[in-house]
């Protein structure tokens, strides 16, 4: 029987290898590139959010959490009935703290500036009206701690004024008068509180805060230009 001669099959195809395929935005570049700018967007806008919070807001700590860290004491006290009151340079008002943070005050304020004389209070409650910080310090309060309170001063001294204050002692006070930002006072107005921070020492981070939220918010809106040293 004769053979049949077999029929060889036909060679297969030869496939290119298979490439694998690129998402689209590594395929188009300037997609690729806008996607990019914006992932790096995203994170300056978050660290600038973060850098914020840190620096304006104390890590976010209250302003007593911040001072007390500072070994400050915070205190707040209602406006006066009468604290829009006018007197002469030789009253003796009863205010409610000491130093005062409100109350009937001489009709001229005090200049601005860094006193190494005491300053009149009537003077200078009037300058709390007019949305000033006053800093007070006592005769035992160390040269070196001046020192670094006359430095943190030369820094930003608008609108901020630094007395001694013999009988504080060994502590430095912070002093101010607010009114909310909706509703500043003026003759006739809302007259605000008055706070007033205790400090045994100098801590630059505690002043910063104080000086933060109440500066330029006395019950008169004076234009901090204003009250630049000198003035």
């Amino acid at each position: 029987m004769a053979r049949k001669d077999r029929v060889p099959n036909p060679p297969r195809k030869v496939q290119a290898p298979k490439r694998r395929t690129a998402p689209a935005a590594a395929a188009d570049p300037a997609k690729r590139r806008n996607l990019l700018l914006g992932l790096a967007a995203a994170a300056l806008a978050l660290l600038a959010i973060v850098g914020g919070v840190l620096l304006l807001g104390g890590g976010g700590k209250s302003e007593a959490a911040v001072l007390q860290e500072a070994g400050c004491t915070l205190e707040t006290f209602p406006a006066d009935a009468d604290s829009a009151t006018h007197v002469e340079l030789d009253a003796k008002p009863e205010w409610s703290s000491h130093p005062p943070t409100n109350g009937p005050h001489y009709a001229v304020p005090a200049v601005f500036g860094f006193y190494e004389d005491p300053v009149p209070l009537l003077q200078s409650t009037h300058n709390l009206e007019h949305g000033a910080v006053v800093i007070h310090y006592g005769d035992k309060v160390p040269d070196a701690e001046i020192q670094k309170l006359r430095a943190w001063y030369a820094k930003d001294p608008n609108g901020l004024l630094v007395a001694p204050l013999d009988d504080l002692g060994e502590t430095i006070a912070l002093s101010a008068w607010t009114t909310p930002d909706s509703a500043p006072g003026g003759e006739g107005g809302s007259r605000g509180r008055g706070y007033l921070a205790k400090c045994s020492r100098f801590e630059e981070s505690a002043f910063d805060r104080f000086v933060e939220e109440h500066r330029y918010r006395g019950p008169e809106r004076i234009p901090p230009e204003q009250l630049a040293p000198g003035t």
